[in-house]
């Protein structure tokens, strides 16, 4: 127990450079809230529901993260920071992260009947600040959500879904993804679709500044030039 224990604070050191120490990380409040919700989820499983809700809750008070007592999580799991909810029918792979404000949501069932109806999150998934992953949706393995991204739709493997509603930047996982990535949102150009020149959006829109200020430079020349005088008699 010991072992596997140390296994997962290690494991969250590798994700988050801040931790000076295991005992650090021990104290997180993604940490404790992730031990209460064993304790949830094992009394939950033995139909003792009241009492499964009344360590949620406390979970809830002190941490300010929010899992329910149904949920199944598997190994490595880390939240960075609070204020994150997940939903009662909600399974969440191993190594995945999940960062502050996100939201594992599910839909309303117009006849009343529950079922699945939070996501489904396979391994090694990044999960931005704000995020809302809404639905019985699945995010499959190694995709990231960027932050604020509102997902209500299946996430291919390796793919990265920004916006609103999100969409997938359509760029392989494998030409720019390293094992980790915080926020699950790279920087980099690669995240924005190519164009044929080959500079990105960014560029693009720098070259049509650039032409639109040449052209009013041009027209305020011709505006500027002098108006010849016409020759009076007396």
């Amino acid at each position: 127990m010991f072992g596997s224990l140390t296994k997962y604070l290690d494991s969250i050191r590798a994700r988050d450079p801040a931790p000076r120490s295991r005992w650090e990380v021990l104290f997180y409040p993604g940490v404790l809230a992730l031990g209460f919700h064993r304790i949830a989820h094992w009394l939950f499983d033995a139909r003792l529901y009241f009492l499964a809700r009344l360590v949620n809750h406390f979970s809830r008070f002190l941490t300010a993260i929010d899992i329910h007592p149904g949920a199944t999580i598997g190994k490595n799991f880390f939240i960075d920071h609070g204020f994150t909810v997940v939903g009662e029918t909600a399974e969440i792979g191993d190594n995945v992260t999940i960062y502050q404000c996100v939201t594992l949501g599910g839909t309303n069932p117009t006849n009343g009947v529950g079922g699945k109806r939070h996501p489904t999150i396979q391994d090694n998934v990044i999960i931005g600040s704000g995020a809302q992953v809404i639905g019985p949706i699945t995010v499959g393995p190694r995709a990231r959500i960027g932050a604020n991204a509102v997902v209500t739709d299946d996430v291919p493997e390796g793919a990265t879904m920004i916006g609103l509603k999100a969409r997938s930047t359509l760029v392989p996982a494998e030409e720019w993804v390293k094992d980790f990535i915080p926020y699950g949102t790279p920087c980099d150009e690669p995240c924005e679709e190519a164009i044929e020149s080959g500079t990105g959006r960014i560029g693009e829109l720098e070259k049509q500044v650039a032409l639109m200020k040449a052209e009013l430079a041009a027209m305020k020349s011709d505006t500027e030039e002098p108006v010849p005088r016409s020759g009076t008699g007396d």
